[in-house]
């Protein structure tokens, strides 16, 4: 089973049945497509063939929990991610949109079984609010993770700036 754990202090399990779980982990990424996410404005943006997709509001690290700074790339995209927690162990059953990650999971960063990512919620107030409340992941409104997922590929530059 693919694992792309979230620093959201949890892991994200890639649902592989009827539910629409898929995980793509190969490919190649889009030409001169590139993900700039400026935590000052608390704003995501994906720029395409010299296009501009966005800016949309995200929610991000807490002070004591940051999101990461500097330049990436996409490692893997999951839709119906299922979130476990790496403190405990324990699995929430409950998967898509209702689910803690949401229905979409690009991960970013991997730190030991953790991984920073950028994700939907079912806590869109947060987002509204461009709240710094997570353990470090990009939080987003549904249908915005959901258009993001869609243009982006496995090796896509994230590029963080603060």
């Amino acid at each position: 089973m693919f694992m792309a754990g979230a620093m959201c202090s949890a892991m994200a399990h890639a649902l592989a049945d009827d539910s629409g779980g898929d995980t793509k982990k190969a490919g190649m990424p889009a030409l001169n497509t590139k993900v700039v996410l400026v935590l000052s404005r608390r704003e995501i943006s994906v720029f395409r063939d010299g296009q501009k997709l966005g800016p949309w509001p995200v929610a991000i690290g807490d002070p004591r929990t940051p999101t990461p700074v500097g330049i990436f790339q996409v490692e893997n995209k999951v839709i119906n991610p299922q979130y476990q927690s790496t403190k405990t162990g324990l699995v929430n059953p409950v998967i898509g949109a209702s689910s803690p990650l949401g229905d979409r999971w690009i991960g970013f960063l991997q730190d030991g079984m953790n991984q920073y990512g950028i994700h939907g919620t079912p806590w869109p107030h947060w987002v509204n609010a461009k709240a710094a409340v997570t353990n470090g992941c990009v939080r987003m409104k549904h249908e915005h993770v959901r258009q993001l997922f869609d243009v982006v590929e496995v090796g896509t530059t994230v590029e963080i700036l603060r």
